[in-house]
C-alpha cells in the first residue's frame, strides 16, 4: 500500500513543494541568522521566493557552513522545543550537528516506513537493524520507521556478526538494514558457520550509508538469496529516509520530494542541469523545524529523471550515487571515482567484491596501487588474469594503475561496524 502523494500528478506535487519552501525560506530568514545573512548579501528576501521556479535565486549549503556554525548555530528552535540531537561523523574535523523537534521525528519516521513499504516490507515483517545506534542517523533512523511501518525490530546493531547470523536464523529476520559491506561479511560469516546464507529466512537487504555498484548489489543479492535495497540519507537533511529504490523496479531511487526538493548542478559552475545529465544532487529540505537547510551540496553525483516508474510511484528517481565530488580521484591527469574502478573490476567472476586503492606521490608524479581478492578457492592463472583486468581498465576507463595485485580471498581487512574505507591517501 502507498500513500496518495506517492501518485500525485507533477502539478500536484509542485505545488505542494512551492507552498512548503515558501514556509521554510522565511522559517529559516527569521529563526536563524546564518541564513538572514546568507540571504540579504544575495539580496534576496522570503518574498521573493514564490515557488521552486525561484529556487537558484537562494545560496547555497555546504558542510563548511555546518562545521562553522557547530554546534547549534543553524538550529531554528529554542532548546526547549527539541527532541533528538544526532551528530554525522566528523572524519574532516568537528561532526555536524543536527536535531530534531517532535514533528520532525514524526516525519524521519513517516520518510522510513514509506521506504519500507516500497521495499517491499510489510506490518509485522521482522527486520534485524544492524546499522549502528547512537549519534549516527542510521540505527534509530531505521529503528523508527520500522516501528512506525507496524514492524518488529531486532536492534542489533552493528558488529557481533556470529550473534547477527544466529539472530536471523533463530527469530525469522524477513530483513536486514546495513551497510552493503556489511552485508557480504555477514554472508561471509555464515558460511564460516557452516550456515547456508541463502537459507536464512532474510528477503529483503536494506543497504546504505556507502556507495554500492550494481556488480556488488548482485553479489549481495547471490550471496543471501534476498533482494537488495539501496536507501539513501544524509544526517544533514534527516538521515536514512531521503530516498529508496522500490522492490518492483530496482530502477532508480525514489526521492520523497514532498519533503526533500532535488536539483542536479554542475560542481564547477553551480549552474543547474537538465534532466539526466550527471552532476552534484543538492537538496532543500521542505518540511524540517528544527534543521531548514537550503540548497545542501550533498557532494554525491547522480542524475534525476521524472518519468513515472514501473511501480506506479510519480516521484523523481535519481541514480545510484556514481561517486562524491569531493572523492573524485585524479591520478596523472585522469579523473577517477573509486566506483567506476570497481564497476569494471567486479566485470570478473574469479573476483571477490574487496579491493583497495592506495596512493602515493613519488616526486611530482601520482602513484596508484589497486589491490582485489580473488574468489575462495581460486586456481587459475593470476598474471593471466592480472592482464585482462589491467586491459579492462584501460579500455573502460583509459587507465591502469601502477601496481595491481591479486591476492587471496579474506586477505583485505572487513568492516565489522561502521563504513567501509575503500581509499588510503598517502600524499
Amino acid at each position: 500500500m502507498t500513500e496518495e502523494i506517492e501518485h500525485a500528478s507533477r502539478s500536484e506535487l509542485r505545488e505542494l513543494q512551492s507552498a512548503r519552501l515558501r514556509t521554510t525560506v522565511e522559517r529559516a530568514y527569521e529563526n536563524v541568522p546564518f541564513y538572514r545573512d546568507a540571504l540579504d548579501e544575495a539580496g534576496v528576501t522570503p518574498g521573493d521566493i514564490r515557488g521552486v521556479e525561484d529556487l537558484h535565486e537562494l545560496p547555497f549549503t555546504t558542510k563548511a557552513d555546518f562545521r562553522d556554525q557547530y554546534p547549534d548555530g543553524l538550529f531554528a528552535v529554542d532548546d526547549d522545543e527539541l527532541r533528538r540531537i544526532h551528530a554525522s561523523s566528523g572524519t574532516t574535523g568537528k561532526p555536524k550537528i543536527v536535531a530534531y523537534t517532535e514533528a520532525d521525528l514524526e516525519l524521519w519516521h513517516g520518510v522510513m516506513a514509506r521506504s519500507m513499504r516500497a521495499a517491499g516490507l510489510e506490518p509485522g515483517d521482522t527486520v534485524q537493524n544492524a546499522y549502528g545506534y547512537g549519534l549516527f542517523t542510521g540505527g534509530l533512523g531505521f529503528h523508527g520507521g520500522a516501528e512506525a511501518l507496524g514492524a518488529t525490530v531486532i536492534p542489533s546493531s552493528s558488529g557481533n556478526t556470529q550473534r547477527q547470523v544466529e539472530l536471523a536464523q533463530d527469530l525469522g529476520s524477513d530483513a536486514i538494514g546495513c551497510t552493503p559491506s556489511y552485508a557480504l561479511y555477514f554472508a561471509e560469516t555464515a558460511e564460516e558457520l557452516g550456515v547456508d546464507p541463502r537459507e536464512l529466512p532474510l528477503s529483503v537487504v536494506l543497504y546504505g550509508a556507502e556507495p554500492c555498484t550494481e556488480p556488488m548489489r548482485e553479489e549481495i543479492e547471490t550471496r543471501l538469496g534476498a533482494t537488495g535495497i539501496e536507501n539513501y540519507g544524509l544526517s544533514e537533511l534527516i538521515g536514512p529516509g531521503v530516498a529508496v529504490e522500490c522492490a518492483k523496479a530496482q530502477d532508480g531511487l525514489h526521492i520523497w520530494e514532498d519533503h526533500f526538493y532535488p536539483e542536479v548542478i554542475d560542481p564547477e559552475t553551480g549552474e543547474p542541469l537538465p534532466e539526466g545529465e550527471e552532476g552534484e544532487l543538492v537538496l532543500t529540505s521542505l518540511s524540517k523545524e528544527a534543521l531548514p537547510v537550503l540548497r545542501y551540496r550533498t557532494g554525491d553525483m547522480t542524475s534525476l529523471t521524472y518519468d513515472e516508474c514501473d511501480c506506479g510511484r510519480t516521484m523523481v528517481r535519481m541514480d545510484g550515487v556514481t561517486g562524491r565530488a569531493d572523492d573524485l580521484l585524479i591520478v596523472r591527469g585522469v579523473n577517477l571515482y573509486p566506483s567506476q574502478i570497481e564497476d569494471v573490476v567486479l566485470e570478473f567472476d574469479d573476483v571477490a567484491p574487496q579491493y583497495r586503492i592506495d596512493l602515493y606521490r613519488e616526486g611530482n608524479l601520482d602513484r596508484m596501487e589497486l589491490t582485489v581478492e580473488l574468489v575462495d578457492g581460486f586456481d587459475g592463472d593470476r598474471e593471466e588474469l592480472c592482464d585482462r583486468i589491467r586491459t579492462r581498465l584501460q579500455n573502460a576507463l583509459s587507465f591502469t594503475p601502477d601496481e595491481l595485485e591479486l591476492v587471496e580471498y579474506g586477505s583485505i581487512e572487513r568492516t565489522e561496524v561502521g563504513k567501509v574505507k575503500r581509499v588510503y591517501d598517502h600524499r
